[in-house]
C-alpha cells in the first residue's frame, strides 16, 4: 500500500493511493492532513510528502500519524523546499521553513513517548530537502551519532 499525501492532481505514482484536503483529478479521499489520516494503523508500505509539510503551520502531528500508519520497515519519503532557496518562499501558501537540520530534530530531538524516527537518508540539492525514515519502535534502538553524522552537521 502506497500513499501520496497532499497529491492534488499529480501522485508520484499512477496506483498510488492519494490524499488531499481538496477534491482534484487524482484524488482518492478528502482528508484534512493537519488532523488524523484515515487510514488503519500499520497498514501503509509507503508514504509520499512531497511539497507537503511546508503547507502546514504544525506538520509534527502529521508525522505522528505518518508513524501510526506505517507498517514496521515502511518508509516515509518526505521532498520540501529548502529554506535558502527562492521556492521556499516564492509560494505564499508556504507557512514553514525547512532544512536537512530540521529532519534531525524529527529524528532525534522529539520528547519522551512521542514517535521516534530512524532516517535512511537525508540531503538537499540546496534547491529541496529529501529524507527518507522510518519507523521507530518504542523498544527499537535510535541512530547511532556515527549514523547521523553521515547525514547530518
Amino acid at each position: 500500500v502506497v500513499v501520496d499525501l497532499g497529491c492534488g492532481g499529480t501522485k508520484q505514482w499512477p496506483g498510488n493511493l492519494g490524499l488531499d484536503i481538496f477534491p482534484a483529478p487524482g484524488v482518492d479521499a478528502v482528508a484534512d492532513l493537519s488532523r488524523s489520516l484515515p487510514l488503519a494503523d500499520d497498514s501503509v508500505d509507503v508514504l509520499f510528502a512531497v511539497h507537503i509539510l511546508e503547507h502546514l503551520l504544525d506538520f509534527l502531528p502529521l508525522l505522528d500519524e505518518c508513524h501510526r500508519v506505517l507498517r514496521p520497515g515502511g518508509v516515509l519519503h518526505v521532498m520540501s523546499p529548502w529554506w535558502g532557496h527562492v521556492n521556499a518562499v516564492a509560494d505564499p501558501t508556504h507557512v514553514r521553513l525547512l532544512d536537512v537540520q530540521t529532519i534531525k530534530g524529527v529524528c532525534v530531538m522529539r520528547p519522551p513517548g512521542t514517535p521516534r524516527w530512524y532516517p535512511l537518508h537525508a540531503s538537499s540539492d540546496g534547491a529541496s530537502i529529501f529524507a527518507d525514515l522510518t519507523p521507530l519502535g518504542p523498544d527499537d534502538a535510535g541512530p547511532s551519532p556515527t549514523h547521523l553524522a553521515r547525514f547530518f552537521a
